[in-house]
Parts: C-alpha cells; structure tokens; sequence
C-alpha cells in the first residue's frame, strides 16, 4: 500500500476506512475515515512510503500526547502499515476561524473569548515542556455546540516540516490570531489565510484600534504588547501563555460559556472597563456567533481543513480610525453660546414630574385605605372570639444563602481519558430545561455494566455560575440499576478539573430503579461545580447506556 492508493473505500490497519480527503500537504494527505471497531469518525495523517518526516510525525504524536487540555484534538494512533506512515487524530465537526473570519471580524468579547480559550490550552502544554507550533486560523476550530477546539497538536508542525516550535512562537501566533480576529485583516505584509495584510504606518504595524472602529481599548493593549515591537507607551511584552490568559481573564472574565449576542458583549466589556467611547465612532455589522448554525451554502467544515480555495478573498478596504473629537467647551465645562440647546424644556419635565407625583398620592391613598378596612376585619373577627396576636406576620424580601432550588448557569458532558469526550454534548441542555420528556444519553457500552470495563465513569459537570452551598441532588434516571455519585472539586471548588483524579465524591447511590433520585452529601458543600457520575448503566437493547431527564440542585 503506498500514499496514492490509499483512496476512499480503503481499509487502512484493517480498523480504518477512508472515507474522504480533506488537504494535501507538501505531499502528505489528510483524510476523514471511519474507526469500524470503535464505529467513530476520525482524521488520519498519511505520508508518502520513504517520506523524510516519518520519524517527525512519530516523535510528534508522542509530544502530542501529554497535551491533556480537552480543547486540544487527541492522538488517538501512529504506526506504519504496508510501508505507509499514517497518524490517527480525533474529529470535531465545526467552523474553523480561518472560515469564520472570512464573514468579518468578532466582536471585541468573542475575539478575548476565543483567545483565551486557546491561551489556557496552551498554558497547560507548555508546562509539559511542548509546544503546538502551528497555531493558526485554520487550526482552531469552533464546534457546533461552541466549544474550542485545537488541531494537530505538534503533528501540524511536523507535516508542514516547520519544526517543533517554542512556546513562545506560539504566544507570538496567537497574538496575530487575536489580531485578525479583531480586525478581520492579518498582521503581516502578505495575504494570509483569506485575509489581507493590515495596514502599517512608517514600517510600523497599526493598532487594532487605529484598523477598525469599535475594538475595546483593553483588547488593542493586549494585542499591542504581544505584536508590537516594541510594545506603545513603554508597556511589558506579553511573552508566555500563562500570561495572556492572565490578561485576558481580566477583559473578558473566566467563564467557558461563549459568548453570543452583540448587546451581550458590549454590556460586559463596559462592565469591565473594556469598552469606551471609541465603540461608537462607526457602526458595525453584527458579526458571526461563536456557535453559528450552519449556512445552507457549505457543510460544516472540522478539523481546520477544507477544499482547495483561492489564496484569499478581497477584502473590503480598512482605512485607520481617528477618535471623534468632543464638543468644544469653553473651558469650565459650560456650553458654548452657539452650541445647539437640548431638546425638550423645564415647563414639560415640570409637568411630568408633578403628574408623577399625583400618581404616586393616589396609590399611597388606596393603600391606606385598603389596610384600615383589613385592619377593622381582623378587630370584628377578634371579636367574634378568634386569638389576636401581637406580632403580625413579617415576609423577608432578603433572598436567604441557602435552601431553594440553585440556578444552572451551564453543563458540559465529561468523559476524560480514556474516554474519547464524545458522549452527546449537544444534549446536555436538555437535563435542565425543566420538561422531563428530553434526555441526555451515554453512548451504548457492550458487554459490561460498568462502561464496557473500559473506563471508571461519564456523566456531566453543572455550573453554578459562583460558589454556593449544596445541600441535595435530585436525578431523573431512566432505565433500572444505575449507579451513580455526585462529586466535587477536590482542590479549589471554583475551578473545573480536567480529568477525574480531581474530583471527589461527596454521595454515592448504587444500583437505583427507574425514577428520581436524590443524593445528599453529608454536610451541605460550597462549590461552583457539581459532577453527576455514573458508573454503571442500564441494560438496553444493543448494550448498556444510561439515561438522566432532568437534574436538580438544592441549596
């Protein structure tokens, strides 16, 4: 078997059938197949027989390994077959950036978003001692449920032949990341990846800002210090992930829910501080959600990789933004004579406020007058021989820390290796929506009750948006003897643990029938996230799966 005549159809290992070709790469194909024994979508990396980078693709699939961040795309195989090289990646179906931004810039609160999401991904390779090395457009991806996604974690460098990269050439990346996705244009002298080059002013890259109206001043600092050379107004550069993720934390905050709607973003960038008058100088466009539904004109492009295209797209023309300048003043804040007077006059705000306040005499007389006719029933009924009490009963309008139902703000399924995280995210929702009659469901396991003995548990991490005290869980199960736990944090119980070393159990329910159950940890817990992990399914028809309709937090 060689590279050309691995095609569709093909049975690459005996496990992988081709299925179709995604890019070619300096000679290398890049293909979507399908795992037959594990019946999953995959991408597999093939390499001419005798191709000089085989040794670099092995040594990169097994730097790939110690990225645990579930943002990056796992490598699931390596090996060579019939003198083929080929590498097996996980598939995410989504958008990548690269097609995102070919519809226009992000919002300033989707841009820090997506940043960050990436920086905190890379944050946590580089203290393994690895690097991506081809951070890029095209290499990150947003899936259809939102979520990031980033593609071949040093098995991108290694097919392009560009090397292992450093940490800080990722930074670097990111930074021109940031950039496009602020400005729409890239910040280099050439085309790159449909987008045109940004415009520079005496051999100096412009700002974010000075490219495009409407980007937050906090953002074009942040970009500034990772591009600029050196950065404006004497500011340190921004050199490690760890301290982007930092920087951007402090723009556009810590949460994992992307954001959405336009009128979103700019209330928590104003919020921030993020945002200032420079926002209103050109209206823009709305520009593309992070989890757009996909357009009728093309599929849903995974994994970074789509059809041969032209270079780039023409762009529309980007001219730098000068702030607007303020009204003149006279010099004590006072209007000019030959300014335009506001609108309206003192006789109509006279007469509206005084309508106000004759609205407001009548409902305090209606109340007075309501209370004295409850008042002289409750002196006929103590008459009539019923007890008067001395103290009248009070309603608290004080909302108390704990008791009541806790607010969901968001969940994400949670399957850590040696799960391959694929356990129907997108109906997660639909544990919380309040109508019992849509579930979320495992994937069906054969063989075993236990998940086919292949892992410990699945189940699906609840945010509750900030600390608060937990005192019972209720779940709906569908389907006799599941067992399940609830968990905690075990370290910081503000933070999301990636795998499940960092959970703990706080409740444990086994072998429970059809029907609701509730688990109460033995003394209500403070947490911000609460896991519900099952660890043995029901029997149904082609294996063992396990079903939750609804879940309830108490406080």
């Amino acid at each position: 078997m060689s590279n050309q005549t691995v095609s569709p159809g093909a049975l690459l290992a005996g496990r992988y059938r081709i299925a179709e070709l995604l890019a070619e790469i300096d000679g290398a194909r890049v293909w979507r197949a399908v795992d037959e024994v594990l019946s999953r979508a995959v991408v597999v990396d093939v390499l001419p027989v005798g191709d000089p980078r085989t040794n670099l693709l092995f040594d990169a699939a097994r730097r790939a390994a110690a990225a645990n961040d579930p943002r990056f795309l796992r490598v699931l195989d390596c090996d060579i077959h019939d003198g083929v090289t080929y590498c097996v990646r996980e598939w995410a179906g989504g958008r990548p950036l690269e097609r995102m931004l070919s519809s226009g810039p992000l919002t300033g609160q989707q841009a820090g978003w997506l940043a960050r999401e990436v920086s905190e991904a890379l944050e946590n390779l580089h203290r393994t001692g690895y690097a991506h090395g081809a951070i890029n457009p095209a290499s990150v991806v947003v899936t259809d449920a939102g979520a990031i996604k980033i593609v071949g974690v040093a098995t991108e460098a290694a097919l392009r032949s560009s090397g292992a990269g450093s940490p800080e050439e990722d930074v670097h990346s990111l930074g021109e990341l940031l950039f496009a996705s602020l400005t729409g244009r890239w910040p280099g002298p050439v085309p790159a990846w449909g987008l045109q080059p940004a415009p520079v002013e005496h051999g100096r890259l412009l700002s974010p800002r000075q490219v495009r109206a409407g980007v937050p001043r906090s953002l074009d600092d942040i970009s500034d210090r990772l591009l600029g050379d050196p950065p404006r107004h004497h500011a340190p550069p921004i050199t490690s992930a760890a301290g982007l993720s930092a920087a951007l934390s402090g723009v556009v905050g810590s949460s994992h829910e992307p954001p959405n709607q336009m009128d979103e973003t700019v209330q928590v960038a104003r919020q921030n501080g993020s945002i200032d008058d420079a926002t209103q100088v050109v209206p823009q466009a709305g520009p593309p959600a992070l989890d757009p539904t996909p357009r009728p004109t093309y599929d849903s492009e995974p994994n970074g990789y789509r059809q041969p295209q032209p270079a780039y797209n023409t762009a529309a023309e980007t001219r730098p933004v000068r702030r607007q300048t303020p009204p003149p003043s006279n010099g004590n804040g006072r209007r000019r004579h030959d300014e335009p007077k506001p609108k309206g006059s003192w006789g109509g705000r006279i007469l509206i406020l005084l309508a106000i306040l004759a609205l407001l005499s009548v409902v305090a007389m209606a109340q007075f007058l309501l209370k004295g006719a409850m008042n002289n029933d409750q002196d006929n009924g103590n008459k009539g021989g019923g007890t008067s009490s001395s103290n009248a009963p009070q309603t608290s309008t004080t909302p108390s820390s704990t008791g009541g139902k806790a607010t969901i703000a968001g969940a994400a399924d949670f399957d850590p290796p040696p799960g391959n995280r694929e356990e129907h995210h997108k109906d997660v929702p639909n544990t919380y929506d309040g109508d019992p009659s849509t579930t979320w469901k495992t994937q069906s396991y054969r063989n075993k009750p236990n998940l086919g003995g292949i892992k410990s548990g699945v189940g699906i991490i609840y945010d509750l948006g900030a600390k608060t005290t937990v005192s019972a869980v209720a779940v709906a199960l569908q389907g006799n003897d599941t067992s399940l736990q609830i968990m905690i944090p075990s370290g910081d119980t503000a933070t999301s643990p990636t795998t499940i070393s960092g959970w703990k159990a706080v409740a444990t329910k086994a072998d429970q029938a059809e029907g609701t159950v509730t688990l109460n940890p033995s003394a209500p817990t403070e947490t911000r996230y609460v896991l519900v992990w099952l660890t043995k399914l029901p029997k149904v028809a082609d294996g063992y799966q396990g079903t939750i309709s609804e879940v309830s937090i108490q406080k």
